[in-house]
Protein backbone atom coordinates (compact mmCIF):
# COMPACT_ATOMS: atom_id res chain seq x y z
CA UNK A 1 0.00 0.00 0.00
CA UNK A 2 2.76 2.48 1.08
CA UNK A 3 4.96 1.63 -2.35
CA UNK A 4 1.83 2.70 -4.50
CA UNK A 5 1.39 5.99 -2.38
CA UNK A 6 4.11 7.09 -2.59
CA UNK A 7 4.36 6.59 -6.53
CA UNK A 8 0.86 8.10 -6.78
CA UNK A 9 2.69 11.48 -4.71
CA UNK A 10 5.47 11.17 -7.13
CA UNK A 11 3.16 11.29 -10.23
CA UNK A 12 0.79 13.61 -8.81
CA UNK A 13 4.01 15.69 -7.85
CA UNK A 14 5.18 15.54 -11.59
CA UNK A 15 1.60 16.73 -12.94
CA UNK A 16 1.46 20.04 -10.65
CA UNK A 17 5.41 20.89 -11.69
CA UNK A 18 4.30 20.02 -15.32
CA UNK A 19 1.75 21.93 -15.08
CA UNK A 20 3.88 24.96 -13.64
CA UNK A 21 6.27 24.80 -16.63
CA UNK A 22 3.65 24.91 -19.44
CA UNK A 23 1.57 27.57 -17.82
CA UNK A 24 4.34 29.92 -17.86
CA UNK A 25 5.52 28.54 -21.45
CA UNK A 26 1.47 29.36 -22.40
CA UNK A 27 1.59 32.94 -20.82
CA UNK A 28 5.33 33.10 -23.03
CA UNK A 29 3.35 32.30 -26.10
CA UNK A 30 0.31 34.78 -25.78
CA UNK A 31 2.36 37.98 -24.28
CA UNK A 32 5.60 37.37 -26.75
CA UNK A 33 7.70 37.30 -23.51
CA UNK A 34 10.91 35.38 -22.81
CA UNK A 35 10.71 32.77 -20.54
CA UNK A 36 13.59 33.51 -18.34
CA UNK A 37 12.17 37.13 -18.53
CA UNK A 38 8.92 35.62 -16.89
CA UNK A 39 11.08 33.33 -13.74
CA UNK A 40 12.76 36.40 -13.03
CA UNK A 41 9.31 38.55 -12.07
CA UNK A 42 8.08 35.03 -10.51
CA UNK A 43 11.69 35.56 -8.56
CA UNK A 44 10.41 38.93 -7.46
CA UNK A 45 7.12 37.92 -6.34
CA UNK A 46 8.47 35.50 -4.12
CA UNK A 47 11.06 37.59 -2.62
CA UNK A 48 8.56 40.48 -1.56
CA UNK A 49 6.07 37.70 -0.33
CA UNK A 50 8.76 36.58 2.12
CA UNK A 51 10.05 39.99 3.09
CA UNK A 52 6.35 40.37 4.18
CA UNK A 53 5.93 37.76 6.27
CA UNK A 54 9.72 36.59 7.20
CA UNK A 55 12.01 39.25 6.64
CA UNK A 56 12.54 43.08 7.37
CA UNK A 57 11.30 46.18 5.25
CA UNK A 58 14.18 47.08 2.65
CA UNK A 59 15.90 43.63 3.01
CA UNK A 60 18.13 42.41 0.22
CA UNK A 61 15.95 39.14 -0.90
CA UNK A 62 16.84 36.96 -3.12
CA UNK A 63 15.28 34.26 -4.47
CA UNK A 64 16.43 31.22 -6.86
CA UNK A 65 13.33 29.49 -8.45
CA UNK A 66 12.86 26.36 -10.14
CA UNK A 67 10.35 25.92 -12.70
CA UNK A 68 11.06 22.22 -13.55
CA UNK A 69 10.25 21.08 -10.01
CA UNK A 70 8.49 24.11 -8.70
CA UNK A 71 10.82 24.56 -5.87
CA UNK A 72 12.87 27.63 -4.65
CA UNK A 73 16.05 28.50 -2.43
CA UNK A 74 16.05 32.05 -0.63
CA UNK A 75 18.58 34.11 0.26
CA UNK A 76 20.18 37.34 2.08
CA UNK A 77 22.24 38.97 0.08
CA UNK A 78 24.82 42.07 1.68
CA UNK A 79 27.32 44.19 0.15
CA UNK A 80 30.50 44.43 1.28
CA UNK A 81 32.01 48.04 2.57
CA UNK A 82 34.45 50.30 4.70
CA UNK A 83 34.46 49.88 8.20
CA UNK A 84 32.39 52.53 9.68
CA UNK A 85 33.95 55.33 12.47
CA UNK A 86 33.68 54.66 15.57
CA UNK A 87 31.30 57.84 16.22
CA UNK A 88 29.10 56.91 13.05
CA UNK A 89 29.23 53.12 14.05
CA UNK A 90 27.81 54.30 17.83
CA UNK A 91 25.37 56.46 16.29
CA UNK A 92 23.97 54.20 13.51
CA UNK A 93 23.69 51.45 16.38
CA UNK A 94 21.52 53.79 18.32
CA UNK A 95 19.30 54.81 15.60
CA UNK A 96 19.13 51.18 14.68
CA UNK A 97 18.02 50.03 18.29
CA UNK A 98 16.09 53.48 19.47
CA UNK A 99 15.00 54.89 15.73
CA UNK A 100 12.57 57.65 15.19
CA UNK A 101 8.88 56.56 14.45
CA UNK A 102 8.46 59.31 12.62
CA UNK A 103 11.94 59.65 10.57
CA UNK A 104 11.92 55.82 9.88
CA UNK A 105 8.13 55.78 8.99
CA UNK A 106 8.81 58.88 6.52
CA UNK A 107 12.13 57.36 5.46
CA UNK A 108 10.64 53.51 4.88
CA UNK A 109 7.50 55.15 2.65
CA UNK A 110 9.50 57.46 0.29
CA UNK A 111 12.08 54.38 -0.24
CA UNK A 112 9.41 51.98 -0.31
CA UNK A 113 6.53 53.96 -2.74
CA UNK A 114 7.90 57.34 -3.83
CA UNK A 115 11.58 57.38 -4.31
CA UNK A 116 11.17 60.69 -6.70
CA UNK A 117 10.37 62.38 -3.04
CA UNK A 118 13.89 62.96 -2.79
CA UNK A 119 14.99 65.43 -0.16
CA UNK A 120 17.34 67.94 -0.06
CA UNK A 121 19.70 66.41 2.14
CA UNK A 122 19.45 63.25 0.13
CA UNK A 123 20.52 65.15 -3.19
CA UNK A 124 23.64 66.63 -1.25
CA UNK A 125 25.04 62.96 -0.07
CA UNK A 126 23.97 61.45 -3.41
CA UNK A 127 27.79 60.87 -3.88
CA UNK A 128 28.18 59.76 -0.37
CA UNK A 129 25.98 56.53 0.42
CA UNK A 130 24.89 55.64 3.66
CA UNK A 131 25.33 52.76 5.37
CA UNK A 132 22.24 50.01 5.31
CA UNK A 133 22.76 47.34 8.12
CA UNK A 134 19.80 45.55 6.04
CA UNK A 135 21.85 45.98 2.88
CA UNK A 136 25.71 46.38 3.55
CA UNK A 137 27.81 44.47 6.26
CA UNK A 138 31.29 46.38 7.26
CA UNK A 139 34.59 44.89 6.12
CA UNK A 140 35.11 43.14 9.57
CA UNK A 141 32.06 41.14 9.64
CA UNK A 142 32.59 40.27 6.22
CA UNK A 143 35.97 38.90 7.22
CA UNK A 144 34.62 36.46 9.41
CA UNK A 145 31.78 34.87 6.94
CA UNK A 146 34.67 35.14 3.96
CA UNK A 147 38.09 35.16 4.55
CA UNK A 148 38.89 36.52 1.60
CA UNK A 149 35.82 39.44 1.22
CA UNK A 150 36.80 42.54 -0.43
CA UNK A 151 34.78 46.23 -0.85
CA UNK A 152 31.93 45.24 -3.21
CA UNK A 153 31.75 41.91 -2.61
CA UNK A 154 28.09 40.53 -1.88
CA UNK A 155 27.75 38.27 1.17
CA UNK A 156 25.12 35.30 0.56
CA UNK A 157 23.24 33.93 3.38
CA UNK A 158 20.70 31.21 3.03
CA UNK A 159 17.68 31.54 4.47
CA UNK A 160 14.81 28.86 5.74
CA UNK A 161 12.50 28.17 3.34
CA UNK A 162 8.75 28.68 5.03
CA UNK A 163 6.00 26.05 4.28
CA UNK A 164 3.69 28.82 3.61
CA UNK A 165 2.96 32.16 3.34
CA UNK A 166 0.13 34.34 4.28
CA UNK A 167 -2.89 36.10 3.00
CA UNK A 168 -1.42 39.18 2.51
CA UNK A 169 2.06 38.20 1.17
CA UNK A 170 0.43 35.73 -1.37
CA UNK A 171 -1.76 39.05 -2.13
CA UNK A 172 1.86 41.30 -2.63
CA UNK A 173 3.23 38.33 -4.59
CA UNK A 174 0.57 38.41 -7.38
CA UNK A 175 1.00 42.20 -7.27
CA UNK A 176 4.00 42.03 -7.77
CA UNK A 177 3.90 39.61 -10.86
CA UNK A 178 1.17 41.05 -12.58
CA UNK A 179 3.14 44.23 -12.25
CA UNK A 180 6.12 42.94 -13.61
CA UNK A 181 4.64 41.17 -16.56
CA UNK A 182 2.82 44.54 -17.43
CA UNK A 183 5.93 46.32 -17.61
CA UNK A 184 7.54 43.73 -19.75
CA UNK A 185 4.87 43.56 -22.05
CA UNK A 186 4.80 47.78 -22.56
CA UNK A 187 8.79 47.31 -23.41
CA UNK A 188 8.12 44.98 -25.21
CA UNK A 189 5.61 46.93 -27.64
CA UNK A 190 7.24 49.75 -27.28
CA UNK A 191 11.24 48.55 -28.75
CA UNK A 192 8.93 46.12 -31.25
CA UNK A 193 7.37 49.75 -32.64
CA UNK A 194 9.97 51.91 -31.71
CA UNK A 195 11.84 49.86 -34.30
CA UNK A 196 9.19 50.75 -36.94
CA UNK A 197 9.29 54.70 -36.75
CA UNK A 198 8.84 56.05 -39.72
CA UNK A 199 7.74 52.82 -41.79
CA UNK A 200 4.33 52.00 -42.75
CA UNK A 201 1.88 49.56 -41.57
CA UNK A 202 -1.42 47.98 -42.06
CA UNK A 203 -4.24 48.80 -38.92
CA UNK A 204 -7.59 48.06 -38.74
CA UNK A 205 -10.13 51.23 -37.35
CA UNK A 206 -10.99 50.52 -33.71
CA UNK A 207 -13.47 53.17 -32.26
CA UNK A 208 -13.68 57.15 -32.58
CA UNK A 209 -13.93 59.00 -29.72
CA UNK A 210 -14.24 62.53 -30.72
CA UNK A 211 -11.63 63.89 -33.92
CA UNK A 212 -9.54 60.89 -32.53
CA UNK A 213 -9.69 57.80 -34.26
CA UNK A 214 -7.23 54.63 -32.47
CA UNK A 215 -6.37 51.95 -35.27
CA UNK A 216 -5.66 48.38 -33.76
CA UNK A 217 -2.34 47.36 -34.95
CA UNK A 218 -2.11 43.84 -33.87
CA UNK A 219 -0.47 43.85 -30.66
CA UNK A 220 -0.83 47.44 -29.67
CA UNK A 221 -3.43 50.63 -30.32
CA UNK A 222 -2.41 53.67 -32.33
CA UNK A 223 -4.12 57.10 -32.07
CA UNK A 224 -4.60 59.08 -35.86
CA UNK A 225 -5.18 62.26 -34.33
CA UNK A 226 -7.01 65.37 -36.20
CA UNK A 227 -4.23 67.14 -37.66
CA UNK A 228 -2.89 63.86 -39.13
CA UNK A 229 -6.06 62.95 -40.54
CA UNK A 230 -7.00 63.09 -44.42
CA UNK A 231 -9.77 66.06 -44.56
CA UNK A 232 -12.17 64.58 -46.39
CA UNK A 233 -11.68 60.31 -45.59
CA UNK A 234 -14.17 58.71 -43.48
CA UNK A 235 -12.83 56.34 -40.97
CA UNK A 236 -15.54 54.01 -40.52
CA UNK A 237 -14.66 50.64 -37.48
CA UNK A 238 -13.21 47.65 -39.27
CA UNK A 239 -12.04 49.36 -42.29
CA UNK A 240 -8.66 47.81 -42.55
CA UNK A 241 -6.24 51.04 -43.75
CA UNK A 242 -2.60 51.89 -44.44
CA UNK A 243 -0.94 53.93 -41.74
CA UNK A 244 2.62 56.26 -41.20
CA UNK A 245 4.16 55.53 -38.08
CA UNK A 246 5.54 58.58 -37.16
CA UNK A 247 6.11 59.13 -33.38
CA UNK A 248 6.66 56.34 -30.84
CA UNK A 249 6.86 57.57 -26.97
CA UNK A 250 6.78 56.39 -23.55
CA UNK A 251 3.20 57.47 -21.77
CA UNK A 252 1.86 57.04 -18.67
CA UNK A 253 -0.37 53.67 -19.00
CA UNK A 254 2.29 52.44 -21.79
CA UNK A 255 3.78 53.19 -25.14
CA UNK A 256 1.73 55.96 -27.32
CA UNK A 257 2.23 55.60 -31.03
CA UNK A 258 1.68 58.54 -33.05
CA UNK A 259 -0.07 57.86 -36.85
CA UNK A 260 -0.62 59.91 -40.06
CA UNK A 261 -2.25 59.29 -43.19
CA UNK A 262 -1.04 62.65 -44.27
CA UNK A 263 2.48 61.26 -45.32
CA UNK A 264 4.30 60.50 -48.66
CA UNK A 265 6.07 58.00 -47.53
CA UNK A 266 2.74 56.00 -47.68
CA UNK A 267 2.22 56.91 -51.18
CA UNK A 268 5.57 55.48 -51.70
CA UNK A 269 4.63 52.27 -49.83
CA UNK A 270 1.62 51.62 -51.99
CA UNK A 271 3.54 52.06 -55.17
CA UNK A 272 6.23 49.60 -53.91
CA UNK A 273 3.30 47.01 -52.66
CA UNK A 274 0.99 47.27 -56.29
CA UNK A 275 3.76 48.19 -58.89
CA UNK A 276 6.58 44.88 -59.40
CA UNK A 277 8.63 46.77 -61.58
CA UNK A 278 9.40 49.19 -58.28
CA UNK A 279 9.88 46.80 -56.23
CA UNK A 280 12.29 44.97 -57.73
CA UNK A 281 14.11 47.80 -58.71
CA UNK A 282 13.60 48.13 -62.30
CA UNK A 283 11.84 51.57 -61.95
CA UNK A 284 12.97 53.97 -59.11
CA UNK A 285 11.00 56.42 -57.18
CA UNK A 286 12.87 59.86 -57.82
CA UNK A 287 10.70 62.32 -55.84
CA UNK A 288 6.69 62.73 -53.86
CA UNK A 289 4.85 66.07 -53.86
CA UNK A 290 1.99 65.44 -51.94
CA UNK A 291 -1.15 67.23 -51.00
CA UNK A 292 -3.18 64.31 -48.75
CA UNK A 293 -6.62 63.81 -50.22
CA UNK A 294 -6.47 66.06 -53.06
CA UNK A 295 -3.51 65.36 -55.41
CA UNK A 296 0.12 63.82 -55.27
CA UNK A 297 2.34 64.21 -58.01
CA UNK A 298 5.35 61.38 -58.37
CA UNK A 299 8.54 61.32 -60.63
CA UNK A 300 9.40 58.11 -61.75
CA UNK A 301 12.88 56.78 -63.38
CA UNK A 302 14.28 53.99 -65.18
CA UNK A 303 17.97 53.02 -66.83
CA UNK A 304 16.11 50.54 -68.91
CA UNK A 305 14.96 51.08 -72.17
CA UNK A 306 12.86 48.15 -72.98
CA UNK A 307 10.77 49.47 -69.93
CA UNK A 308 8.22 52.29 -69.60
CA UNK A 309 8.50 53.72 -66.47
CA UNK A 310 4.63 55.65 -66.56
CA UNK A 311 3.41 52.59 -68.16
CA UNK A 312 3.88 50.48 -65.76
CA UNK A 313 2.75 52.30 -63.29
CA UNK A 314 -0.79 53.11 -64.83
CA UNK A 315 -0.92 48.94 -65.78
CA UNK A 316 -3.19 47.91 -68.16
CA UNK A 317 -6.50 50.13 -69.00
CA UNK A 318 -5.34 52.13 -65.64
CA UNK A 319 -5.47 48.93 -63.33
CA UNK A 320 -2.67 49.48 -60.96
CA UNK A 321 -3.23 53.28 -60.62
CA UNK A 322 -6.53 52.72 -60.22
CA UNK A 323 -5.93 50.70 -57.19
CA UNK A 324 -3.73 53.36 -55.54
CA UNK A 325 -5.77 56.17 -55.96
CA UNK A 326 -8.26 53.49 -54.19
CA UNK A 327 -6.07 52.76 -51.65
CA UNK A 328 -5.71 56.38 -51.14
CA UNK A 329 -9.17 57.24 -50.70
CA UNK A 330 -9.66 58.45 -54.28
CA UNK A 331 -6.60 61.27 -54.41
CA UNK A 332 -5.57 61.84 -57.73
CA UNK A 333 -2.38 61.14 -58.95
CA UNK A 334 0.21 62.79 -61.60
CA UNK A 335 2.85 59.87 -62.47
CA UNK A 336 6.00 62.21 -63.90
CA UNK A 337 8.96 60.73 -66.05
CA UNK A 338 12.10 62.36 -64.44
CA UNK A 339 14.67 64.11 -66.29
CA UNK A 340 18.27 64.41 -65.31
CA UNK A 341 17.98 68.02 -67.38
CA UNK A 342 16.38 70.32 -64.99
CA UNK A 343 14.37 72.47 -67.34
CA UNK A 344 12.95 69.30 -69.03
CA UNK A 345 11.65 68.26 -65.68
CA UNK A 346 10.01 71.21 -65.14
CA UNK A 347 8.19 71.19 -67.73
CA UNK A 348 6.92 67.22 -66.86
CA UNK A 349 6.43 68.35 -63.58
CA UNK A 350 3.76 71.06 -64.66
CA UNK A 351 1.69 68.76 -67.19
CA UNK A 352 -1.01 68.70 -68.15
CA UNK A 353 -0.13 72.01 -69.04
CA UNK A 354 2.49 72.55 -71.98
CA UNK A 355 4.97 75.41 -71.65
CA UNK A 356 6.32 77.97 -74.08
CA UNK A 357 9.95 77.69 -72.70
CA UNK A 358 12.01 77.82 -69.38
CA UNK A 359 14.80 80.06 -68.13
CA UNK A 360 17.11 78.70 -65.11
CA UNK A 361 18.93 80.86 -62.82
CA UNK A 362 21.58 78.51 -61.39
CA UNK A 363 22.06 81.35 -58.82
CA UNK A 364 18.98 81.53 -57.38
CA UNK A 365 18.10 78.23 -57.83
CA UNK A 366 14.79 79.35 -60.07
CA UNK A 367 12.98 78.70 -63.04
CA UNK A 368 11.38 81.08 -65.29
CA UNK A 369 8.65 79.58 -67.00
CA UNK A 370 6.57 80.83 -69.76
CA UNK A 371 3.06 79.84 -70.45
CA UNK A 372 0.53 80.67 -73.29
CA UNK A 373 -2.40 82.28 -71.83
CA UNK A 374 -4.74 79.93 -72.86
CA UNK A 375 -2.51 77.26 -70.97
CA UNK A 376 -2.25 79.65 -67.73
CA UNK A 377 -5.02 78.13 -66.12
CA UNK A 378 -3.83 74.34 -66.22
CA UNK A 379 -0.40 75.05 -65.69
CA UNK A 380 -1.02 77.08 -62.29
CA UNK A 381 -4.02 74.71 -61.15
CA UNK A 382 -6.89 75.24 -58.62
CA UNK A 383 -5.28 77.95 -55.86
CA UNK A 384 -1.59 77.55 -57.08
CA UNK A 385 -1.48 73.64 -56.84
CA UNK A 386 -0.34 72.19 -59.48
CA UNK A 387 2.62 74.92 -59.98
CA UNK A 388 2.96 74.37 -55.96
CA UNK A 389 3.49 70.82 -55.91
CA UNK A 390 5.55 71.34 -59.47
CA UNK A 391 7.88 73.51 -56.90
CA UNK A 392 8.56 70.74 -54.10
CA UNK A 393 8.56 67.72 -56.80
CA UNK A 394 11.78 69.47 -58.89
CA UNK A 395 13.13 71.38 -55.32
CA UNK A 396 13.44 74.14 -57.74
CA UNK A 397 11.64 78.06 -57.41
CA UNK A 398 9.47 78.34 -60.54
CA UNK A 399 8.17 82.01 -61.58
CA UNK A 400 4.58 81.44 -64.33
CA UNK A 401 5.07 84.06 -66.87
CA UNK A 402 2.09 84.93 -69.15
CA UNK A 403 3.37 84.97 -72.74
CA UNK A 404 1.12 86.83 -74.78
CA UNK A 405 1.52 89.23 -78.15
CA UNK A 406 0.57 92.25 -75.81
CA UNK A 407 4.07 91.26 -73.51
CA UNK A 408 5.23 89.32 -70.50
CA UNK A 409 3.78 89.25 -67.05
CA UNK A 410 4.33 87.18 -64.03
CA UNK A 411 1.45 85.58 -62.67
CA UNK A 412 3.00 83.20 -59.87
CA UNK A 413 5.94 82.95 -58.26
CA UNK A 414 7.42 80.03 -55.63
CA UNK A 415 9.73 78.87 -53.04
CA UNK A 416 11.26 75.41 -53.50
CA UNK A 417 8.94 74.02 -51.21
CA UNK A 418 6.18 75.51 -52.64
CA UNK A 419 4.72 78.22 -50.99
CA UNK A 420 3.23 80.54 -53.25
CA UNK A 421 5.11 84.26 -53.17
CA UNK A 422 2.38 86.93 -54.07
CA UNK A 423 4.01 89.32 -56.34
CA UNK A 424 3.51 93.24 -54.77
CA UNK A 425 1.21 95.51 -56.38
CA UNK A 426 3.39 99.01 -57.53
CA UNK A 427 1.27 101.65 -57.98
CA UNK A 428 2.79 104.55 -60.69
CA UNK A 429 3.13 108.05 -58.95
CA UNK A 430 0.13 110.48 -60.65
CA UNK A 431 0.94 113.76 -62.69
CA UNK A 432 -0.17 117.26 -61.79
CA UNK A 433 -2.75 117.35 -63.78
CA UNK A 434 -3.90 113.74 -62.67
CA UNK A 435 -4.09 114.81 -59.08
CA UNK A 436 -5.70 118.14 -59.95
CA UNK A 437 -8.54 115.91 -61.65
CA UNK A 438 -8.26 113.41 -58.58
CA UNK A 439 -9.22 116.47 -56.18
CA UNK A 440 -12.08 116.87 -58.03
CA UNK A 441 -13.48 114.08 -58.59
CA UNK A 442 -13.58 113.66 -54.44
CA UNK A 443 -14.94 116.97 -53.26
CA UNK A 444 -18.07 115.89 -56.11
CA UNK A 445 -18.22 112.67 -54.85
CA UNK A 446 -18.59 113.94 -51.24
CA UNK A 447 -21.38 117.07 -52.12
CA UNK A 448 -23.44 114.15 -53.72
CA UNK A 449 -23.22 112.30 -50.52
CA UNK A 450 -24.09 115.38 -47.97
CA UNK A 451 -27.54 114.67 -46.78
CA UNK A 452 -30.06 117.23 -47.13
CA UNK A 453 -31.59 118.83 -44.70
CA UNK A 454 -35.31 117.80 -43.21
CA UNK A 455 -37.76 120.52 -43.61
CA UNK A 456 -40.94 120.40 -41.44
CA UNK A 457 -44.18 120.63 -42.61
CA UNK A 458 -47.53 121.72 -40.89
CA UNK A 459 -51.05 120.20 -41.42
Amino acid sequence: MLPQLAFSLKILNKTIMSDISNAIKQLCEEKNLEYQAVISAIELALAAAYRKDYGERNQNIRVKFDSVTGTSEIFDVKTVVENLPAEEEEEMLKNLYNPNPKELKKEDFRQEYRPDLATAEDSEEEGKKKFNPKTDIQMKEAGILKHDAAVGDEIVTDLPIPESYGRMAAQTAKQVIIQKLREMERDMIFGEFKSKEREVVSGVIQRREGRFVFVDLGKAIGLLPAEEQIYNETYNIGDRVKVFIKEVREGHKGPEIILSRRSEEILRKVFYLEIPEIANGTVEIKSVAREAGSRSKVAIYTESENVDPVGSCVGQRGSRIQTIISELGGEKIDIIEYNEDSAKFIANALAPAKVVSIELNEEEHKAIVKVESDKLSLAIGKNGQNVRLAARLSGWKIDIIEFSEEGEKVVVATNEEGAVIPEPIVEEPLSKESEENKETVVEEEVKEEKPKAKTKTKK
